[in-house]
């Protein structure tokens, strides 16, 4: 039932912002709303190219378009400060340019015409240009929304001193934190502290700036979130505009940068109800080879079969740590590429989940009832860590050694504490429970989403 309305939904270029925005999208899409879905082009190659043979948006009101992103090469993209300011520099124009372009196409007051630009919130600018044209604009965030309160503070917090022009703390502050509520902040954690190159850092912390400061003005009708009021109440009551409409959870994978190997699905088939340790740091996590041998060596002592998600640069120096990776030192093993995550921890044979504990993977293994073994890399992750293991208590984190590694005892030794610890299960399980229902008719989660889509139509 296309025609009720348009909506140019723009991620930032990164997998896990395009997968939730998919997912939002593919929801939108159900109940009759035609969607143009705009990656930069370098991301629109690599999401076609991971699609099925038959695409799966072939059947619904789902356009994938792309525009120039403003950067060459793939070292530049993976810097965070010369994307951030790449896109600010080139997209804007080239996004009102699109838009121009499709409803010229179909004429002015044509029903097919975008009525709303619907952007992530690390790109909040966009609804600056819809402002312009004269469109409505919303904004969806696809952190945890702590996070989110976090960069839409910025401005306060340089108001108070806390923060100066450059990011930095006037302070000698460990620790930021918004309400009692919400767990603390690591200033060495804070999203553009995390960026080593302190010129970078600064252009990261700016960019952000710019974009909240976009988005914190009255032009945005809707802030959306991919969580769930009951996950972190304090964040939504510090700001009440911030609405909660998931977690978003989709089967199709479609939005992905690589290919799934399904046959992980059959492999976990022929293994025993919660026997399976399941592994998996993300699209853009690494770890260095060091970390990687002990991790490796971690996972032979456990004497358990474990599913492993290892990038394509390392997935022969996996299965060379286990030379039957059949059946490795005592324990079935699998290592794939890329697996279908979230049928991945649906299935009854995960036991736990070894995570990066990006937002993503946080609500696939909570609204599953899996229990987390915590092992973040950077900025959010680490603050998702705080409510997977101190707030929601459904997980354990990995102690660090003297040389700032994981070693392969201290795998081994917090996988059968986890296996072992039947509370956390239980908690886990009541966290499925009320994700369930606030997703379910007349659920918070639902009753926001809803009214969204009233809006949109």
């Amino acid at each position: 039932m296309a025609g009720i309305g348009h909506v140019l939904v723009l991620p930032f270029p990164a997998q896990g912002h395009v997968n939730s925005l998919m997912r939002f999208s593919r929801q939108m899409a159900k109940h009759g709303l035609k969607i143009t879905f705009v990656n930069m082009e370098y991301i629109h190659k690599r999401v076609v190219s991971s699609m099925p043979e038959e695409g799966s948006l072939m059947d619904s009101d789902i356009n994938l378009v792309s525009i120039p992103g403003g950067l060459d090469s793939d070292d530049e993209r993976n810097d965070l400060g010369k994307a951030m300011e790449a896109l600010l520099r080139t997209v804007p124009a080239r996004l009102e340019e699109l838009v121009e372009g499709i409803n010229a196409s179909n004429g002015t007051g044509d029903i097919n015409n975008i009525t709303c630009i619907l952007a992530d919130g690390a790109m909040g600018w966009a609804v600056e240009v819809a402002d312009k044209m004269g469109i409505r604009g919303a904004i969806f965030w696809s952190t945890v929304a702590a996070s989110s309160a976090l960069l839409m503070s910025m401005p306060r917090l340089i108001d108070d001193g806390i923060l100066n022009g450059d990011g930095k703390t006037t302070l000698l502050l460990e620790l930021i934190q918004l309400s009692p509520g919400i767990p603390a902040f690591e200033t060495t954690n804070l999203p553009w502290a995390a960026i080593p190159d302190p010129t970078t850092q600064k252009l990261e912390f700016i960019s952000l700036y710019r974009t909240k400061r976009g988005s914190l003005q009255t032009i945005a009708d809707w802030w959306l979130c991919n969580t769930a009021y009951e996950l972190e109440p304090a964040s939504f009551d510090l700001f009440p505009k911030l609405l909660a409409i998931g977690p978003l959870l989709e089967n199709d994978q479609t939005g992905q940068f690589r290919q799934e190997d399904s046959s992980c699905l059959n492999w976990l088939d022929q293994q025993a109800s919660r026997s399976v340790i399941y592994i998996s740091f993300g699209s853009y996590a690494t770890l260095d080879p060091i970390q990687f041998q002990e991790l490796a060596l971690g996972l032979s002592l456990i004497n358990r079969p474990f599913l492993w998600v290892v990038d394509q640069r390392n997935i022969d120096r996996a299965k060379n740590a286990f030379p039957d990776e059949s059946q490795g030192q005592g324990a079935c093993t699998k290592i794939v590429d890329w697996a279908p995550q979230t049928k991945v921890l649906a299935h009854p044979a995960v036991a736990c989940f070894i995570s990066h504990c990006g937002w993503n993977s946080v609500t696939e293994g909570i609204t599953n009832g899996v229990p987390f073994l915590c092992w973040p890399q950077f900025i959010d992750q680490f603050l998702d860590k705080s409510y997977i293991c101190d707030e929601w208590k459904v997980g354990l984190g990995f102690d660090l050694a003297e040389n700032g590694l994981v070693l392969r005892g201290e795998v081994a030794k917090k996988v059968e504490q986890m296996i072992s610890n039947e509370s956390i299960r239980a908690r886990a399980l009541e966290l499925k429970e009320i994700i369930l229902k606030t997703r379910a008719e007349g659920g918070h989660s639902s009753k926001n989403f809803k009214n969204f889509i009233k809006w949109l139509k």
